[in-house]
């Protein structure tokens, strides 16, 4: 039998009529870095294959391979490929392995940036910052960092802004030092005006905060016992310890509160407090408000409760405890909207691909479909998934419609 590695190859997405801000096109600026002369198919088309294929609900890379090879020429055609012609799962796994995943990162950011608009508005966009790993991968990297990325994700928007890997070779085992040492390098890729960075208490150093600042950002963190004294002050200004004299009045004084049902619990309610009695006494950079954001709700008949306290560089004229409630809460839709999506949707804890540019490679193919789908406005991500496992010319139409976006 012939070997199909051996054919002509086919066109490359570039040579076909596609939608120039599609994201077929921008997958056509991806330097391949296999040799010429061993090469069948041009790199875009096995990324768009990929692509499409987790769309259509194949979650591994031997499900890809075996995908592709049952589709005719209405889904190939427009990939570049042909049918009776494309890639078995070792010729995509070499790919994956040897693509620099910076260069595909970069491209599918430049994809989703921003349509030109009018001036952005100080703090209209929240940017949740946070750490991933891939669990799948733990057990053939013993004593490397337990994250294995960190991603950028636009709170309204849904879609993945940046990706940066965290290298098991040369990152330190602890978890909070090892989403450190590429945070600043993460932040340095994105547009911070107008947005606003959110993050766990991780994240509260002075040096992020300034570097955010300087880009024309602004930030808003959790405090905790990691930067002591900050904790201590504003942990004092809310709840004073009751064997001190009465506590003071705040000079200023906003709040918020709201109460809802859900997640099988019932009344939740949330209390967030703003002030700017520390703007001039805390030395940090850019301080405009702190805030005391206390959650009360009942679970399996028992009452439950927490206290966070908080920092922001967005002024009460620009923030209010509304606005800043909204923010807090929107931080955590990078778990629920991205993280889970991933594990639960697309299987990624699943994989055991670990060696070379692979994993993030994968990683980076999979928040890509998570970003198509939110820019189609697609919720239930689950039942699109199947849907497109009996159509996947709809989602094949997700990589050729134009990208126009406002993340």
């Amino acid at each position: 039998m012939k070997s199909r590695h051996t054919a002509a190859p086919a066109a490359s997405p570039a040579d076909l009529s596609v939608a120039p801000a599609s994201l077929i096109a921008a997958l056509t600026q991806i330097a391949d870095p296999r040799r010429v002369a061993s090469t069948t198919y041009a790199v875009s088309s096995l990324l768009a294959l990929a692509v499409t294929a987790i769309l259509a609900n194949q979650l591994s890379v031997l499900a890809i391979a075996e995908w592709a090879a049952r589709q005719d020429a209405t889904i190939l055609a427009p990939l570049g490929l042909r049918v009776g012609h494309t890639p078995c799962q070792s010729t995509l796994q070499r790919l994956f392995a040897k693509l620099d995943w910076r260069r595909l990162s970069a491209a599918m950011q430049a994809a989703f940036a921003p349509a030109a608009a009018a001036p952005p508005v100080r703090g209209r966009q929240g940017v949740a910052v946070d750490g991933k790993a891939q669990r799948g991968r733990l057990q053939y990297q013993p004593g490397s960092s337990p994250v294995h990325a960190l991603t950028a994700f636009c709170h309204d928007s849904g879609l993945v802004l940046a990706q940066e890997a965290i290298e098991p070779a040369t990152s330190p085992a602890d978890k909070g030092e090892a989403e450190l040492t590429v945070v600043p390098t993460l932040i340095g890729r994105l547009d911070w005006a107008g947005r606003v960075l959110t993050g766990d208490a991780l994240f509260c150093q002075r040096a992020l905060c300034r570097q955010v600042l300087a880009a024309g950002g602004d930030y808003l963190l959790i405090v905790k016992a990691n930067q002591r004294t900050l904790y201590a002050d504003v942990a004092l200004l809310f709840d004073p310890p009751a064997t001190t004299l009465p506590a003071l009045p705040l000079t200023d004084r906003r709040e918020v509160r709201t109460a809802e049902q859900g997640h099988g619990r019932r009344a939740e309610t949330r209390q967030l407090v703003a002030s700017t009695d520390l703007t001039d006494y805390l030395d940090w950079p850019g301080l405009a408000q702190v805030f005391r954001l206390e959650r009360r709700w009942w679970q399996k008949g028992q009452p439950k409760g927490q206290v966070r306290y908080g920092i922001t560089s967005l002024p009460p004229a620009v923030a209010d405890p509304t606005a800043l409630l909204a923010l807090k809460r929107g931080h955590w839709g990078v778990e629920n909207g991205l993280h889970r999506t991933k594990d639960v949707a697309f299987a990624e804890d699943a994989s055991l691909i670990h060696t070379g540019q692979g994993p993030m490679v994968l990683a980076i193919l999979r928040d890509t479909a998570v970003s198509l789908l939110r820019h189609a406005g697609c919720r239930a991500i689950t039942a699109r998934l199947r849907q497109q496992a009996q159509h996947p010319e709809h989602a094949l139409s997700l990589l050729l419609a134009p990208l126009s976006t406002h993340a």
